[in-house]
């Protein structure tokens, strides 16, 4: 737990320099979530890609992680940092049958 800590940190100040971070937040965004169970606020570095409205989360290595368990069956909402902004959206996970998870954020239109 401590090295995810770490990691997570370390990519947290790469998005926030001004000489990586315009790189870094191409492809990581912070995800906010209120858990399903624990009612508690989360919030976490994720890899990302983005088309329109749409945003596409690989989750690595899922049996790991629990995060992405707050977004199966009807899913959930949270918000995703992009463009400076916090903008609201509502993931759905899906497990692949080998066992890969996608979170697919829908993005509110509000923001636009």
């Amino acid at each position: 737990m401590r090295f995810v800590t770490g990691f997570n940190k370390l990519v947290l100040r790469l998005r926030a320099s001004r000489r990586w971070g315009g790189a870094v937040r191409k492809r990581i965004t912070i995800v906010t979530y209120t858990g399903r169970r624990s009612g508690r606020t989360f919030t976490a570095p994720v890899g990302y890609v983005r088309t329109g409205d749409t945003v596409v989360i690989k989750v690595m290595m899922p049996d790991r992680k629990s995060w992405w368990r707050n977004f199966t069956g009807d899913g959930g909402h949270l918000l995703l940092e992009l463009d400076g902004a916090n903008r609201p959206g509502h993931a759905t996970a899906r497990r692949a049958a080998k066992g890969p998870v996608e979170v697919t954020v829908h993005l509110d239109d509000a923001q636009h």
